[in-house]
Order: structure tokens, then C-alpha cells, then sequence
């Protein structure tokens, strides 16, 4: 992807953004000594493995990294995670996806998890934007954005330059 005038966050934006969740996250968890994030999709697992990364550096907690695979066209089709559901009952997890825009792939997502029991549940993204479709939010967001419903917004987080594009 080439870097268009109509960029909403750059290299280095969003990798504070990452930062700031990432610090959310751990004050939100201080008192655990593990965590499951876990990431929806290509993007989703992107930003949970940055995620990862940080919480690793800046705190003793564990973070588990766990990918989720959902068919977003078709989000009723059965949901599949990379650990088993025992790997993350009774723990904390929080879901990471790269856009919030309607919240069917997020609020499928939870419906998922919240077949086992939990000790917390949080959600992460990066852009969240505000045509929701479902009563589902982002716990932890990087930017709020208010939209036309006929704009898209990319995320790029492929090779060593990320950038987030309003379309």
C-alpha cells in the first residue's frame, strides 16, 4: 500500500497507540500473572502479537498469545482459537481485532469465549469507529473516529512501515 494524503495514523502513531494499549492492559491486569490475547484475524493477531511484545517488556505478567479464526462474511459459521478452550478458562483474555465498525466480527467473537467461564473479559482495537451495529465496545482503543458509513478504513500492518488510511 502506498502512502496516501488521507493518512489517519502512521508508522510511529500507531505504535504509541500499541504502547498506550499495552499499558491499559497491564493496569488492568497488575494483580495477574497471566493473560490471554488473543487476536481476530490476519490483523487482529498482528497487533496481539505487538501487544505481546510490550506487555513483555513492561510488566512480569505472561501474556499467551491465542489467534482467532472467524469467516467475518459469515460470522455464524463455528469460531476457532489456537489454544483450547481449557488454555484460557478462568483466566483473563482480552479479544484484539485492527477496526471496530459494525461489531459483528467482535461481538461474534465474545459470544465465542463466553462459552467458558472467565475471570475478566476485555476488548482491544486499534480504530474504533462509530457505526455499530451490535451493543459491543472496545475496552481498549487506540482512536475513535466518526465516519460516513461509505468510508473505509485500511490498516497496514505488513512489512516495516504500518499506516492507518480512511478510503
Amino acid at each position: 500500500m502506498k502512502l496516501k494524503d488521507n493518512v489517519i495514523l502512521n508508522h510511529k502513531e500507531i505504535q504509541h497507540k500499541i504502547k498506550r494499549i499495552a499499558f491499559q492492559v497491564y493496569e488492568t491486569n497488575v494483580d495477574e500473572k497471566e493473560v490471554i490475547i488473543a487476536g481476530i484475524g490476519e490483523n487482529g493477531h498482528v497487533l496481539a502479537k505487538k501487544l505481546k511484545t510490550i506487555l513483555e517488556k513492561i510488566s512480569d505478567i505472561k501474556p499467551v498469545l491465542c489467534k482467532v479464526t472467524i469467516d467475518k462474511k459469515n460470522p455464524l459459521e463455528p469460531i476457532s482459537t489456537s489454544l483450547k478452550s481449557e488454555d484460557y478458562a478462568n483466566k483473563s483474555v482480552v479479544l484484539v481485532d485492527d477496526v471496530l465498525n459494525s461489531g459483528t466480527t467482535l461481538i461474534y467473537s465474545v459470544k465465542h469465549f463466553l462459552d467458558v467461564p472467565l475471570k475478566q473479559f476485555k476488548t482491544a482495537v486499534l480504530v474504533n469507529r462509530n457505526h455499530k451495529k451490535y451493543p459491543v465496545k472496545a475496552d481498549f482503543k487506540g482512536i475513535s473516529l466518526s465516519t460516513s458509513l461509505h468510508e473505509h478504513v485500511q490498516v497496514d500492518l505488513k512489512g516495516k512501515m504500518h499506516q492507518v488510511v480512511l478510503e
